[in-house]
């Protein structure tokens, strides 16, 4: 499988060289230049399948010649070491629960797939030369599941960009406290200023020396896994006579472009629903049909605190760059704070279930979407486990919540941190690192 730039001035690429590089030469995402469908009849056999045969057959086709069989089955294997259960919390409405792994955030599956990729990428090399240093900004859950998923991975140095005091205690917990190749900045700013200081990096020749790619949802090796999750979703729902809608609380938008590449794969989805909070640059251009990023604000839901959403020109080119064509597919909405809290209320009210305010998002857009197309059987994307926002959770419902074993083995751990303000700031960092 070669892969090819959306600026399209740049070579093709294979797997490896996209997987290292994050970016192409000429700063465009990557994108696969097929998408080979899967089996029909293996589709409709989902039920009878592992999770670890679904994910193999899916991503085989991406990773190409270039992993051997059985070492990719061992990625696909070791990533995929927890449940994705299904929840029904009312009629036609289910929660697919995304933070049973390590960091209790959807993003382990493409953080541990990519660090698995890069640590048999990099098998053959000494410790002390040719390292890769992966650079990644985080909005929240990105940070601790990347901290995790590359913690002593072979010839791979992870630096991680946060917003200051703009993501949780137990987020920052999760990306602070580990040590050994991980090393976290706590950055004067915004998501936007962290992920804009990443992008400079790329662009910067002097730091070329440096072997830098990224482990956001622009690399293709932390995009393409997240397709895992909605194969799980369908295999798991017991009526499948129904049109199927997934909603996915969306912020960088690689999640929900995942979903869509699932269903160019064969999975029968009639829609897909980007809920976002007030950070509303996509739902604004499905109305106006002007693309116009603005500065992110802080909100209670702040994985999704994104202005200028990096994989939506990868949805744009799954839809031919049609407007319309993309509004048949696709709709989203946004969605206040107090809505979310308002939801969370609902939703717990109802059924019991605790949802944390991503989901609550998601439930809000499939909501809204239902009001509509009713008779449908929705899925909203629950994507970190509640205790990642304890105070908001607890202050809002009312509730007192355990702290699960994950959480519990970096709340006694100091934190390690630099701070910066600036990308200069960032760049002599870098240059001073062996």
């Amino acid at each position: 499988m070669k892969y090819y730039s959306l600026n399209h001035k740049s070579e093709q690429a294979s797997f490896k060289e996209a997987v290292i590089r994050g970016l192409a030469p000429d700063k465009g995402l990557y994108f696969p230049e097929s998408v080979p469908p899967l089996d029909p009849a293996f589709i409709e056999d989902l039920e009878n399948q592992s999770n670890e045969e679904i994910a193999y057959r899916a991503i085989a086709p991406f990773a190409g010649d270039e992993i051997p069989e059985n070492e990719l089955r061992r990625i696909v294997g070791e990533t995929l070491s927890f449940d994705f259960p299904l929840q029904e919390i009312e009629e036609n409405v289910h929660s697919l629960e995304l933070f049973h792994g390590p960091t209790m955030a959807f993003k382990d599956v493409g953080a541990r797939f990519m660090a698995r990729c890069l640590g048999y990428f990099n098998r053959d090399k000494k410790q002390d030369t040719g390292k890769v240093t992966v650079l990644v900004a985080t909005s929240g859950d990105t940070g601790g599941a990347v901290a995790s998923g590359f913690l002593g991975v072979k010839g791979v140095d992870v630096i991680i960009l946060y917003p200051k005091g703009k993501v949780s205690d137990i987020q920052e917990r999760q990306l602070t406290t580990l040590g050994q190749n991980i090393t976290a900045l706590e950055v004067n700013g915004t998501f936007d200023d962290c992920q804009d200081m990443v992008k400079n990096a790329f662009l910067d020749d002097s730091l070329s020396a440096k072997n830098l790619t990224s482990a956001n949802s622009i690399n293709v090796a932390r995009w393409l896994p997240q397709m895992f999750y909605f194969f799980f979703a369908y295999k798991q729902l017991k009526d499948k006579s129904k049109d199927v809608v997934f909603t996915v609380p969306s912020g960088n938008f690689g999640n929900i472009c995942a979903g869509i590449m699932a269903r160019k794969l064969g999975l029968p989805v009639d829609h897909f629903v980007a809920a976002t909070n007030i950070n509303d640059t996509v739902p604004q251009y499905l109305q106006s049909g002007v693309y116009t990023p603005k500065p992110s604000r802080q909100t209670i839901s702040n994985a999704m605190d994104v202005g200028n959403p990096s994989n939506f020109v990868r949805i744009q080119h799954l839809f031919d760059n049609d407007l319309d064509a993309l509004k048949a597919g696709f709709s989203s909405y946004s969605f206040t704070d107090k809505a979310t809290r308002d939801a969370m209320s609902q939703i717990y009210k109802k059924s019991g279930y605790i949802a944390d305010p991503h989901g609550a998002v998601g439930y809000l857009g499939l909501k809204e979407y239902l009001k509509n197309n009713p008779g449908k059987a929705g899925i909203f994307l629950e994507t970190a486990h509640p205790v990642k926002f304890l105070d908001i959770v607890e202050d809002t419902l009312g509730v007192h919540i355990s702290i699960p074993e994950q959480i519990k083995t970096v709340m006694d751990k100091d934190k390690v941190k630099h701070n910066i303000s600036n990308y200069e700031e960032l760049k002599g960092f870098l240059l001073e690192r062996e």
